[in-house]
Protein backbone atom coordinates (compact mmCIF):
# COMPACT_ATOMS: atom_id res chain seq x y z
CA UNK A 1 0.00 0.00 0.00
CA UNK A 2 1.64 3.48 -0.83
CA UNK A 3 0.16 6.76 0.83
CA UNK A 4 -0.01 9.57 -0.85
CA UNK A 5 -1.20 13.05 -0.33
CA UNK A 6 -2.34 15.85 -2.76
CA UNK A 7 -1.23 19.40 -2.10
CA UNK A 8 -4.31 21.96 -3.95
CA UNK A 9 -4.59 25.31 -2.58
CA UNK A 10 -7.88 25.52 -4.37
CA UNK A 11 -10.63 22.52 -5.77
CA UNK A 12 -10.27 23.78 -9.32
CA UNK A 13 -12.15 21.34 -11.83
CA UNK A 14 -8.29 20.45 -13.41
CA UNK A 15 -7.28 19.54 -10.17
CA UNK A 16 -10.08 17.58 -8.93
CA UNK A 17 -9.47 15.18 -11.82
CA UNK A 18 -5.74 14.71 -10.96
CA UNK A 19 -6.83 14.09 -7.54
CA UNK A 20 -10.08 11.36 -8.40
CA UNK A 21 -7.38 9.68 -10.43
CA UNK A 22 -4.78 9.04 -7.86
CA UNK A 23 -7.79 8.00 -5.30
CA UNK A 24 -9.32 5.47 -7.26
CA UNK A 25 -5.77 3.87 -8.17
CA UNK A 26 -5.72 0.34 -6.28
CA UNK A 27 -2.94 0.16 -3.86
CA UNK A 28 -2.95 3.81 -2.87
CA UNK A 29 -4.50 5.42 0.30
CA UNK A 30 -4.76 9.42 -1.37
CA UNK A 31 -5.47 12.31 1.07
CA UNK A 32 -5.45 16.29 0.06
CA UNK A 33 -3.82 19.01 1.93
CA UNK A 34 -5.90 22.37 1.06
CA UNK A 35 -7.41 25.68 1.75
CA UNK A 36 -11.21 24.73 1.34
CA UNK A 37 -12.89 22.96 3.99
CA UNK A 38 -13.94 19.07 3.40
CA UNK A 39 -17.31 20.31 2.55
CA UNK A 40 -16.25 21.73 -1.03
CA UNK A 41 -14.87 18.51 -1.75
CA UNK A 42 -17.60 17.11 -4.11
CA UNK A 43 -19.23 13.74 -2.91
CA UNK A 44 -18.28 11.12 -4.38
CA UNK A 45 -14.44 12.31 -3.99
CA UNK A 46 -14.69 12.81 -0.04
CA UNK A 47 -15.68 9.40 0.25
CA UNK A 48 -12.59 8.39 -1.97
CA UNK A 49 -10.23 10.42 -0.44
CA UNK A 50 -8.67 8.58 3.17
CA UNK A 51 -7.98 12.29 4.67
CA UNK A 52 -8.40 15.79 4.53
CA UNK A 53 -6.36 18.30 5.87
CA UNK A 54 -7.21 22.25 6.19
CA UNK A 55 -4.21 24.87 5.88
CA UNK A 56 -4.06 28.60 5.74
CA UNK A 57 -1.92 29.29 3.06
CA UNK A 58 -0.63 25.83 0.73
CA UNK A 59 2.18 27.74 -0.59
CA UNK A 60 3.90 28.01 3.00
CA UNK A 61 6.63 25.21 3.45
CA UNK A 62 6.23 25.26 7.30
CA UNK A 63 1.94 24.61 6.87
CA UNK A 64 2.87 21.90 4.41
CA UNK A 65 5.18 20.25 6.69
CA UNK A 66 2.52 20.52 9.76
CA UNK A 67 0.21 19.56 7.81
CA UNK A 68 2.06 16.27 6.08
CA UNK A 69 2.75 15.24 9.37
CA UNK A 70 -1.01 15.21 10.60
CA UNK A 71 -2.72 13.67 7.58
CA UNK A 72 0.02 11.04 8.14
CA UNK A 73 -2.26 9.76 10.94
CA UNK A 74 -5.30 9.36 8.55
CA UNK A 75 -3.42 7.69 5.79
CA UNK A 76 -1.52 5.50 8.41
CA UNK A 77 1.25 6.63 6.32
CA UNK A 78 2.99 9.08 4.15
CA UNK A 79 4.92 7.96 0.70
CA UNK A 80 4.53 10.42 -1.44
CA UNK A 81 3.57 14.36 -2.20
CA UNK A 82 2.64 15.42 -5.01
CA UNK A 83 0.90 18.69 -6.93
CA UNK A 84 -0.02 20.01 -10.12
CA UNK A 85 -0.30 24.00 -9.83
CA UNK A 86 2.76 25.74 -10.74
CA UNK A 87 3.08 28.02 -7.73
CA UNK A 88 3.34 24.81 -5.71
CA UNK A 89 6.13 23.13 -7.00
CA UNK A 90 8.49 25.06 -4.58
CA UNK A 91 7.27 25.38 -1.54
CA UNK A 92 5.98 21.40 -2.01
CA UNK A 93 9.87 20.84 -2.36
CA UNK A 94 10.79 22.08 0.87
CA UNK A 95 8.59 20.09 2.37
CA UNK A 96 9.15 16.85 0.57
CA UNK A 97 13.15 17.25 1.94
CA UNK A 98 12.21 17.97 5.22
CA UNK A 99 9.98 14.80 5.16
CA UNK A 100 12.41 12.86 3.50
CA UNK A 101 10.24 11.92 0.88
CA UNK A 102 11.05 10.63 -2.35
CA UNK A 103 10.60 13.86 -5.39
CA UNK A 104 11.85 16.73 -6.90
CA UNK A 105 14.58 18.71 -5.09
CA UNK A 106 14.46 22.34 -3.84
CA UNK A 107 17.31 23.55 -6.37
CA UNK A 108 15.59 22.03 -9.60
CA UNK A 109 12.05 23.14 -8.37
CA UNK A 110 13.23 26.77 -8.42
CA UNK A 111 14.99 25.87 -11.94
CA UNK A 112 11.97 25.55 -13.20
CA UNK A 113 10.02 27.99 -11.57
CA UNK A 114 12.37 30.99 -11.92
CA UNK A 115 12.54 31.73 -15.51
CA UNK A 116 15.29 33.86 -15.20
CA UNK A 117 17.29 31.25 -13.53
CA UNK A 118 16.13 28.73 -15.69
CA UNK A 119 17.28 30.49 -19.15
CA UNK A 120 20.69 31.21 -17.01
CA UNK A 121 20.92 27.43 -16.98
CA UNK A 122 19.85 26.82 -20.49
CA UNK A 123 22.34 29.20 -21.80
CA UNK A 124 25.16 28.08 -19.55
CA UNK A 125 24.43 24.03 -20.87
CA UNK A 126 24.65 25.96 -24.58
CA UNK A 127 20.88 25.62 -25.27
CA UNK A 128 18.93 27.75 -27.46
CA UNK A 129 16.59 30.25 -25.66
CA UNK A 130 15.92 33.88 -26.35
CA UNK A 131 18.17 36.60 -24.82
CA UNK A 132 16.74 38.15 -21.48
CA UNK A 133 17.20 40.15 -18.20
CA UNK A 134 16.59 40.34 -15.01
CA UNK A 135 15.74 44.39 -13.95
CA UNK A 136 14.74 46.46 -10.86
CA UNK A 137 14.70 49.40 -12.73
CA UNK A 138 13.26 50.96 -15.85
CA UNK A 139 17.15 52.40 -17.27
CA UNK A 140 17.93 48.49 -17.62
CA UNK A 141 14.74 48.01 -19.54
CA UNK A 142 16.12 50.62 -21.83
CA UNK A 143 19.40 49.30 -22.28
CA UNK A 144 17.97 46.08 -22.65
CA UNK A 145 15.80 47.38 -25.66
CA UNK A 146 19.14 49.03 -27.08
CA UNK A 147 20.65 45.78 -27.34
CA UNK A 148 17.52 43.30 -29.06
CA UNK A 149 15.26 45.94 -30.24
CA UNK A 150 11.86 46.08 -30.12
CA UNK A 151 9.55 43.90 -29.90
CA UNK A 152 10.11 42.32 -26.34
CA UNK A 153 8.06 40.57 -23.81
CA UNK A 154 7.69 41.43 -20.60
CA UNK A 155 7.01 38.99 -17.80
CA UNK A 156 7.02 38.31 -14.30
CA UNK A 157 10.05 36.02 -13.29
CA UNK A 158 7.49 33.13 -11.44
CA UNK A 159 4.85 33.41 -13.73
CA UNK A 160 2.38 30.75 -15.54
CA UNK A 161 0.08 29.87 -18.00
CA UNK A 162 0.92 33.05 -20.05
CA UNK A 163 0.18 35.33 -16.74
CA UNK A 164 0.94 39.05 -16.28
CA UNK A 165 2.52 38.65 -19.44
CA UNK A 166 3.11 41.00 -22.13
CA UNK A 167 4.28 41.73 -25.81
CA UNK A 168 5.74 45.85 -26.18
CA UNK A 169 6.19 47.09 -29.28
CA UNK A 170 7.28 50.85 -28.87
CA UNK A 171 8.41 52.93 -25.68
CA UNK A 172 5.29 54.37 -24.64
CA UNK A 173 3.92 50.57 -24.00
CA UNK A 174 7.64 49.60 -22.29
CA UNK A 175 6.18 52.09 -19.80
CA UNK A 176 2.72 50.75 -19.37
CA UNK A 177 4.06 47.50 -19.10
CA UNK A 178 6.64 48.16 -16.04
CA UNK A 179 3.80 49.73 -14.41
CA UNK A 180 1.26 47.07 -14.50
CA UNK A 181 4.66 44.91 -13.16
CA UNK A 182 5.23 47.49 -10.53
CA UNK A 183 9.16 46.90 -11.01
CA UNK A 184 11.57 47.80 -7.96
CA UNK A 185 14.29 46.29 -6.00
CA UNK A 186 11.76 43.66 -4.01
CA UNK A 187 9.81 43.03 -7.35
CA UNK A 188 12.02 42.41 -10.19
CA UNK A 189 10.91 41.93 -13.89
CA UNK A 190 12.03 39.78 -16.37
CA UNK A 191 12.55 40.92 -19.79
CA UNK A 192 12.93 38.27 -22.79
CA UNK A 193 13.61 38.94 -26.72
CA UNK A 194 10.12 38.03 -28.56
CA UNK A 195 10.48 35.10 -30.61
CA UNK A 196 9.40 35.31 -34.58
CA UNK A 197 8.00 32.19 -35.72
CA UNK A 198 5.96 29.36 -34.65
CA UNK A 199 5.25 27.99 -31.39
CA UNK A 200 4.96 24.55 -30.44
CA UNK A 201 4.86 22.72 -26.85
CA UNK A 202 6.88 19.69 -26.02
CA UNK A 203 5.45 17.58 -23.14
CA UNK A 204 7.56 14.64 -21.55
CA UNK A 205 8.04 12.10 -19.40
CA UNK A 206 11.12 11.87 -17.81
CA UNK A 207 11.70 8.48 -15.42
CA UNK A 208 15.88 8.12 -13.63
CA UNK A 209 16.73 10.88 -15.98
CA UNK A 210 15.98 10.32 -18.78
CA UNK A 211 13.22 11.09 -21.60
CA UNK A 212 10.80 7.69 -21.77
CA UNK A 213 7.89 9.39 -23.80
CA UNK A 214 7.41 12.69 -25.66
CA UNK A 215 4.54 14.40 -27.51
CA UNK A 216 4.65 17.72 -29.38
CA UNK A 217 1.75 19.88 -29.88
CA UNK A 218 1.24 22.93 -32.54
CA UNK A 219 -0.14 26.31 -31.15
CA UNK A 220 -2.49 28.04 -33.54
CA UNK A 221 -1.47 31.22 -33.02
CA UNK A 222 0.73 31.56 -30.36
CA UNK A 223 -0.83 32.24 -26.65
CA UNK A 224 0.99 35.79 -26.31
CA UNK A 225 -0.38 36.54 -29.46
CA UNK A 226 -3.99 35.06 -28.48
CA UNK A 227 -3.31 36.96 -24.75
CA UNK A 228 -3.16 40.42 -27.30
CA UNK A 229 -6.29 40.27 -29.44
CA UNK A 230 -9.07 39.05 -27.50
CA UNK A 231 -10.99 37.98 -30.50
CA UNK A 232 -8.84 34.97 -31.52
CA UNK A 233 -10.57 31.50 -31.16
CA UNK A 234 -7.37 29.63 -30.60
CA UNK A 235 -6.95 26.10 -31.11
CA UNK A 236 -3.86 23.27 -30.74
CA UNK A 237 -3.32 20.42 -32.82
CA UNK A 238 -1.10 17.32 -31.68
CA UNK A 239 -0.54 15.60 -34.88
CA UNK A 240 -0.17 11.84 -35.30
CA UNK A 241 3.09 11.48 -36.67
CA UNK A 242 5.90 12.62 -34.70
CA UNK A 243 8.84 10.71 -36.03
CA UNK A 244 10.37 12.96 -38.85
CA UNK A 245 13.97 14.02 -38.32
CA UNK A 246 13.00 17.68 -36.97
CA UNK A 247 10.64 16.39 -34.69
CA UNK A 248 13.38 13.94 -33.50
CA UNK A 249 16.31 16.84 -33.45
CA UNK A 250 14.10 18.71 -31.58
CA UNK A 251 12.91 16.21 -29.05
CA UNK A 252 16.86 15.39 -28.68
CA UNK A 253 17.78 19.17 -27.64
CA UNK A 254 14.38 19.25 -24.88
CA UNK A 255 15.59 16.08 -23.16
CA UNK A 256 19.26 17.42 -22.91
CA UNK A 257 17.34 21.21 -21.68
CA UNK A 258 15.55 18.52 -19.14
CA UNK A 259 18.42 17.43 -17.75
CA UNK A 260 20.24 20.54 -17.70
CA UNK A 261 17.62 21.63 -15.17
CA UNK A 262 18.32 18.72 -13.20
CA UNK A 263 15.00 16.36 -13.72
CA UNK A 264 15.02 12.93 -12.72
CA UNK A 265 11.40 11.97 -12.50
CA UNK A 266 7.78 13.75 -13.47
CA UNK A 267 6.10 15.00 -16.04
CA UNK A 268 7.14 18.34 -18.02
CA UNK A 269 5.45 21.42 -20.70
CA UNK A 270 8.06 23.11 -22.44
CA UNK A 271 7.14 25.57 -24.62
CA UNK A 272 9.33 26.00 -27.77
CA UNK A 273 9.35 28.39 -30.92
CA UNK A 274 10.66 27.29 -34.77
CA UNK A 275 12.38 31.06 -35.22
CA UNK A 276 11.80 31.98 -39.29
CA UNK A 277 15.33 31.32 -39.62
CA UNK A 278 14.74 27.37 -38.83
CA UNK A 279 16.82 27.46 -35.71
CA UNK A 280 14.28 26.50 -32.20
CA UNK A 281 15.02 28.37 -29.52
CA UNK A 282 13.49 26.57 -25.87
CA UNK A 283 10.84 29.70 -24.33
CA UNK A 284 10.07 27.94 -21.12
CA UNK A 285 9.25 25.10 -19.34
CA UNK A 286 7.47 23.79 -16.12
CA UNK A 287 7.78 20.55 -13.99
CA UNK A 288 3.68 19.43 -13.97
CA UNK A 289 1.44 18.17 -16.15
CA UNK A 290 0.04 20.62 -18.70
CA UNK A 291 -3.30 22.98 -18.67
CA UNK A 292 -5.51 23.81 -20.82
CA UNK A 293 -6.77 20.21 -21.35
CA UNK A 294 -3.70 19.30 -22.65
CA UNK A 295 -3.88 16.16 -20.20
CA UNK A 296 -7.12 15.65 -22.30
CA UNK A 297 -6.10 15.71 -25.57
CA UNK A 298 -3.03 13.71 -24.44
CA UNK A 299 -5.77 11.00 -23.20
CA UNK A 300 -7.66 11.18 -26.48
CA UNK A 301 -4.08 11.12 -28.44
CA UNK A 302 -2.98 7.63 -27.32
CA UNK A 303 -6.20 5.93 -25.85
CA UNK A 304 -4.55 6.38 -21.66
CA UNK A 305 -6.20 7.91 -19.29
CA UNK A 306 -2.55 10.20 -18.76
CA UNK A 307 -4.57 11.79 -15.48
CA UNK A 308 -4.23 8.87 -14.05
CA UNK A 309 -0.35 7.89 -15.77
CA UNK A 310 0.23 10.64 -14.13
CA UNK A 311 -0.79 9.79 -10.47
CA UNK A 312 0.59 6.37 -11.00
CA UNK A 313 4.14 7.56 -12.50
CA UNK A 314 4.34 10.10 -9.54
CA UNK A 315 2.87 7.56 -6.20
CA UNK A 316 4.24 4.12 -7.44
CA UNK A 317 6.81 4.53 -9.92
CA UNK A 318 5.05 3.14 -12.84
CA UNK A 319 4.79 4.47 -16.64
CA UNK A 320 4.36 2.24 -20.01
CA UNK A 321 5.07 4.66 -22.70
CA UNK A 322 1.73 4.07 -24.91
CA UNK A 323 1.36 4.34 -28.83
CA UNK A 324 -0.13 7.12 -30.48
CA UNK A 325 -3.36 6.28 -32.29
CA UNK A 326 -4.89 9.73 -33.24
CA UNK A 327 -4.57 13.26 -33.91
CA UNK A 328 -6.09 15.50 -32.01
CA UNK A 329 -7.01 19.36 -31.16
CA UNK A 330 -8.75 21.64 -29.61
CA UNK A 331 -10.80 25.04 -30.20
CA UNK A 332 -11.00 27.04 -27.61
CA UNK A 333 -13.99 29.47 -27.73
CA UNK A 334 -13.12 33.51 -26.73
CA UNK A 335 -16.30 35.21 -26.46
CA UNK A 336 -16.88 38.43 -27.99
CA UNK A 337 -17.55 41.90 -26.90
CA UNK A 338 -18.39 42.43 -22.81
CA UNK A 339 -20.74 40.93 -20.03
CA UNK A 340 -21.97 38.03 -19.80
CA UNK A 341 -22.48 35.05 -22.75
CA UNK A 342 -25.83 36.12 -23.97
CA UNK A 343 -25.58 33.52 -27.60
CA UNK A 344 -23.42 30.76 -28.78
CA UNK A 345 -23.74 30.65 -32.73
CA UNK A 346 -22.74 28.46 -35.32
CA UNK A 347 -23.14 25.54 -33.00
CA UNK A 348 -25.95 23.65 -34.97
CA UNK A 349 -24.24 23.75 -38.61
CA UNK A 350 -20.71 22.60 -36.38
CA UNK A 351 -22.07 20.15 -35.02
CA UNK A 352 -23.49 19.04 -38.41
CA UNK A 353 -20.82 18.84 -40.40
CA UNK A 354 -18.17 18.06 -37.66
CA UNK A 355 -20.05 16.41 -34.60
CA UNK A 356 -18.50 12.56 -35.68
CA UNK A 357 -15.26 14.21 -34.63
CA UNK A 358 -16.32 15.73 -31.13
CA UNK A 359 -15.11 13.93 -28.63
CA UNK A 360 -15.28 16.44 -25.49
CA UNK A 361 -16.38 20.03 -25.28
CA UNK A 362 -17.43 22.48 -22.67
CA UNK A 363 -19.85 24.79 -24.66
CA UNK A 364 -20.59 28.13 -22.83
CA UNK A 365 -23.91 28.60 -21.80
CA UNK A 366 -26.14 32.01 -21.38
CA UNK A 367 -25.56 34.20 -18.34
CA UNK A 368 -21.81 32.63 -17.86
CA UNK A 369 -19.36 35.25 -17.07
CA UNK A 370 -16.68 36.13 -19.43
CA UNK A 371 -13.47 33.88 -19.09
CA UNK A 372 -10.12 36.36 -17.79
CA UNK A 373 -7.92 33.75 -19.12
CA UNK A 374 -6.39 32.55 -22.61
CA UNK A 375 -8.13 29.36 -22.36
CA UNK A 376 -11.50 31.01 -23.05
CA UNK A 377 -15.15 29.81 -22.31
CA UNK A 378 -15.50 26.79 -23.56
CA UNK A 379 -13.50 24.23 -26.00
CA UNK A 380 -14.59 21.53 -28.75
CA UNK A 381 -12.19 18.51 -28.74
CA UNK A 382 -11.48 16.92 -32.04
CA UNK A 383 -9.94 13.56 -33.17
CA UNK A 384 -9.17 11.47 -36.20
CA UNK A 385 -6.60 9.09 -37.09
CA UNK A 386 -5.51 11.96 -39.97
CA UNK A 387 -3.50 15.01 -39.11
CA UNK A 388 -4.93 16.87 -41.95
CA UNK A 389 -8.33 16.20 -41.05
CA UNK A 390 -8.82 17.41 -37.62
CA UNK A 391 -6.36 20.37 -38.44
CA UNK A 392 -8.48 21.44 -41.73
CA UNK A 393 -12.14 20.38 -38.71
CA UNK A 394 -9.82 23.07 -36.08
CA UNK A 395 -9.96 25.70 -38.39
CA UNK A 396 -13.50 25.08 -39.70
CA UNK A 397 -14.91 24.90 -36.05
CA UNK A 398 -13.55 28.34 -35.02
CA UNK A 399 -15.04 29.97 -38.28
CA UNK A 400 -18.40 29.09 -37.14
CA UNK A 401 -18.92 28.85 -33.77
CA UNK A 402 -18.90 32.63 -32.14
CA UNK A 403 -19.42 33.36 -28.46
CA UNK A 404 -21.46 36.76 -27.89
CA UNK A 405 -21.09 38.54 -24.84
CA UNK A 406 -23.14 41.67 -23.71
CA UNK A 407 -23.47 43.30 -20.74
Amino acid sequence: MRHAVFVAPYLARATMRFVAAAARIPGIRCGIITQEPVEKLPDDLRRDLAGHWRVDNALDPEQLVTAARGITGQLGGLDRMLAILEQVQEPLAIARQRLGLAGMDPQTATNFRDKNRMKSVLKKAGLPCARHLLITRPDEAHDFVRQVGFPIVVKPPAGAGAASTFRVDDEPALRQALAVCRMGPERPTLLEEYMHGQEFSFDSIMMDGRVVWHSFSHYLPSPLDVLRNPWIQWCVLLPRDISTPRYQQVGRTCADALRALGLRDGMTHMEWFMRTDGTMAISEVAARPPGAQFTSLLSYAHDLDFYQAWCRLMILDEFQPPARKYAVGAAYFRGQGTGRVAEVHGLDRAQAELGDLVVESRIPVKGQPRSDGYEGDGYAILRHPDTATVERALARVVSLVRVELRD
